[in-house]
Formats: C-alpha cells, structure tokens, sequence
C-alpha cells in the first residue's frame, strides 16, 4: 500500500527542509507555512517593494541553486509568535522574533556565515548585500512558479539514485513536501489524472524538473553528486526530472504522516 512516508515544509525560501508530522494545504494549493519568507538581496527591492509576487524567482535572494552552502543550515519556524531559528549543526546564528529589529540581526547573521564560507564571492556581487529577510511570515509566496503546488516524490526514486553514486543521497536534496513510500522507484511520473492522499483529493499537474540545488549535500554543504548528468545518463531521461507537482480539487486540508495514498 502506497503511504506518505515524510512531510516537509520550507520557512525560507531556498533552504533546507523542515520535518513535519503534518501539512496542511489550503485551497490555492499552497502549504501553509512553506515559503513564507527569503533572504533577498539588495537590488531585488523595487520602488513599490514587490515581495508580494505570486512568484519569486531563485535570482532575487539567497538559494541552494547559486550558495550550495546553505544546505547545511537547518531552520525553524514557530508562526506564534513568528519566530524564526537559523542553525549549522549545534551552533545557532540567530533566534529571534520577526520584528524589523530581528529580521536585521537574522538578515545580519546568515550574510555572516555565508561570508565566512565557500560561497562568500558570490555574496559580495554587486548589489547583493546588505540581505533583508522578507516575507509576512504567512503567506506562502515565494514560489519558484506562479502557481502555488504541492511537490511529491516516491522514496524509492531516491533510493534509485543513490545507488547509482557514491554519495549519500536523501530526501531533504528535493527539498518535496510529500515522501511516498510502499511503491515502485520513478512510478509516480507515471501518475495521471487524480490522487487522494488522506482526505484531500489532488490532480497531478506534471514532472518536477531539477536544478543544481540536488547537487548539495544537506549536511556539508558541498556539491558532491553530479545527480543532474545521471538522471538523464544513467535513467534515460530527456531532462532532468524528480517527483511530481499537484493541485487540490476543492478546499485542500490536513495531511499527516502514515496518510493512505489512491491513485484514480
């Protein structure tokens, strides 16, 4: 029986997960709490302040796909009283409530420690710095796409490719909101027309084609698998590909762990 295995959400945008024992999805297909804030660079402000995009493109802040670095770093997010905690292992940069004061000391902390590190050229571009954190802390705007998806992929995919290298591969390099286990490796790019995970019925929009973001390992922070060249080489795909995107049919709702997943 096909069953969701993990859950994860994505406070920031651009970095690594954070486990959960449930997710809830509102109607817009959205997950509440993913995506609700990013580190933008300084010259992705405009005169109207724009962060309230239904999109956000990764160039406009801080992401995996160009500060592989990032993926070391393990965030938190309590949405009462909007408190974020950023971590690389046991040492915190920051903790702090998401008042102007406490976005600069978390904005100021991350630049830091990317600075102090391997990606430290790229953050020192022009009109890059000083970073701001932005975002309301609710709403799941910063999307790579301007429609908001729920991201699966099957465990066994995973399990697939990292037999194929040798190094470790695991979930959190897709950085999905639903791990599916109790089914074949690469059989949900197969899947069609309708899925009903729990009591939410979803319909499934397309395949996710990957990035350089896979290529980091989430507890070094280097780029340690050329998992783009193998997916197409060693799996014969045109393009890169890893999971699905989908879509509620009516007012999305609560998902949790060990969820019955039907397909039809």
């Amino acid at each position: 029986m096909q069953f969701v295995q993990s859950l994860y959400r994505h406070p920031v945008k651009g970095f690594t997960p954070e486990r959960r024992e449930s997710l809830v999805v509102g109607p817009d297909g959205r997950v509440v709490g993913d995506r609700v804030l990013a580190l933008r660079f300084a010259d992705a402000a405009t005169p109207e302040d724009r962060d309230g995009l239904d999109h956000w493109p990764k160039s406009r802040g801080l992401a995996l796909v160009d500060f592989p670095s990032l993926a070391r770093l393990h965030v938190a997010y309590d949405e009462e009283p909007g408190r974020l905690r950023v971590a690389d292992e046991a040492d915190v940069l920051a903790e702090d409530v998401l008042d102007e004061a406490g976005r600069e000391r978390i904005s100021e902390a991350v630049a830091a420690w990317v600075l102090d590190g391997p990606d430290a050229r790229r953050l020192r571009g022009e009109g890059r710095l000083p970073l701001r954190l932005v975002g309301d802390g609710a709403t799941a705007r910063f999307q790579d796409r301007p429609r908001g998806f729920v991201s699966l992929h099957a465990a066994a995919s995973v399990a697939a490719l990292d037999a194929a290298v040798d190094a470790p591969v695991d979930d959190r390099r897709f950085r999905s909101n639903i791990v599916i286990g109790g089914t074949d490796a690469w059989a949900e790019l197969s899947w069609a027309g309708g899925v009903t995970i729990g009591a939410v019925a979803f319909r499934v929009q397309g395949p996710i084609g990957r990035c350089l973001a896979i290529h980091a390992n989430p507890d070094t922070g280097e780029r340690d698998a050329g998992l783009l060249r193998i997916l197409t080489r060693e799996f014969a795909q045109a393009e890169p590909t890893l999971g699905i995107l989908l879509l509620p049919e009516a007012a999305g709702g609560e998902i949790r762990v060990g969820d019955p997943v039907r397909l039809g």
